[in-house]
């Protein structure tokens, strides 16, 4: 089949799909592949070397004679409107965001599978997107928050006299928080961190860090068989609200990294708390794209309170575009066989496999993921 891998539009996104590293190996699967002129520039590719790995480079990517397309954001409205019927459409496809765009996918009929919907089993940890990314947010976030940190993180002991080390807290511990937490170690900061999930107590100890919860006997029961939160008791939320306010007031460098799908994200930062630190303090926000964990982060905005500089970034792993870019191109590169013909080549989505069954959200002119589709539908 012919794969199209286009430029990325989205103000500041500066990732794209494909490396010469994949693109060389997608046409040694027997694809033909075709990159829009440019796509790669904003994380050091250029086009040159496309070409070199066997690409196609065309002003468009060559959209409209796509048997598959396959971006890092969701497509416009034109480049969905660009595409033939009964192509395939691969990108995280923010499918909670604009509506619009998911329903135009499904009129055009097109097969859209969303990144971020790849089940997170352990043979689709290679096409994880999701994660890929968030390994770097995590990291980023981190580097963000020292730029943005007046002192250093390490205990320096000089002949003028001792610097303290900086004292991070991390809220959430996923993969994002986990990345920050042993990158703020690396710098040599004091770290701590917080989860609703018992079983991230041991994750946050490997990495040195102490871990901060009321552990009582509900804690030690809030979480299923399946790994996710327990709803916990008004008590327990009280008793943990005081234990965190009253650690996040000696606290230097926030990072908050919780995120619940389709829905808004949690707050666990109040105006109160951060109020409550100290001038010079600083609060990195990854879920400000998602109304944030702080309510007094904007994103990508700087804030200021009272001394305490708090920044929401949208999208961190666009500060990092090559690694960024390097990692999305090989989730996109394991994903590929589930979506070809193993004798023909042709775009042939292995619609029995529970990858393609969770990530696929658009099907012969329909919405069929369970989360979006009408009632009926689903």
């Amino acid at each position: 089949m012919r794969i199209a891998f286009l430029k990325e539009t989205a103000p500041g996104e500066t990732r794209v799909a494909a490396t010469p590293e994949t693109v060389k190996k997608i046409v040694g699967l027997g694809h033909s592949v075709s990159v829009a002129a440019g796509a790669g520039v904003a994380a050091s590719v250029p086009d040159q070397h496309y070409t070199d790995a066997g690409a196609e480079v065309s002003a468009d990517g060559g959209v409209s004679g796509a048997d598959l397309v396959v971006k890092v954001r969701r497509p416009t409205q034109a480049e969905v409107a660009a595409l033939k019927p009964g192509a395939g459409f691969v990108s995280l496809l923010e499918p909670y965001g604009d509506k619009a765009v998911i329903d135009a996918l499904a009129k055009a009929r097109i097969d859209a599978l969303a990144m971020e919907f790849i089940p997170r089993i352990s043979r689709a940890q290679s096409m994880d997107a999701l994660s890929s990314q968030a390994n770097l947010a995590g990291y980023r976030a981190v580097i963000e928050a020292a730029g943005l940190y007046g002192r250093a993180f390490p205990m320096m002991m000089t002949a003028a006299g001792t610097v303290a080390a900086a004292k991070v807290f991390v809220m959430g511990v996923g993969v994002a928080g986990l990345q920050a937490i042993a990158t703020a170690r690396r710098l040599g900061a004091v770290v701590s961190a917080t989860d609703v999930r018992p079983a991230t107590k041991e994750q946050v100890a490997s990495l040195g860090a102490k871990f901060v919860a009321v552990e009582d006997e509900e804690f030690k029961q809030a979480e299923t068989a399946a790994g996710y939160a327990k709803p916990m008791s008004a008590e327990y939320q009280a008793k943990q609200a005081a234990l965190v306010t009253a650690h996040l007031a000696k606290q230097d460098v926030v990072i908050t990294t919780a995120l619940i799908p389709g829905r808004p994200a949690p707050v666990l930062v109040t105006e109160a708390q951060a109020r409550s630190m100290r001038p010079g303090s600083v609060i990195i926000d990854l879920a400000v794209a998602q109304g944030g964990n702080c309510p007094l982060s904007k994103p990508d905005e700087l804030v200021e309170i009272g001394g305490v500089k708090i920044m929401g970034f949208t999208n961190l792993p666009a500060r990092l575009p090559a690694d960024a870019s390097a990692l999305y191109a090989k989730n996109f590169l394991a994903l590929l066989p589930l979506l070809a013909d193993k004798e023909s080549k042709a775009f042939a989505p292995a619609w029995d496999d529970e990858i393609i069954k969770g990530a696929m959200l658009t099907k012969g002119g329909a919405i069929i993921h369970p989360s979006l589709a009408p009632a009926s539908a689903a």
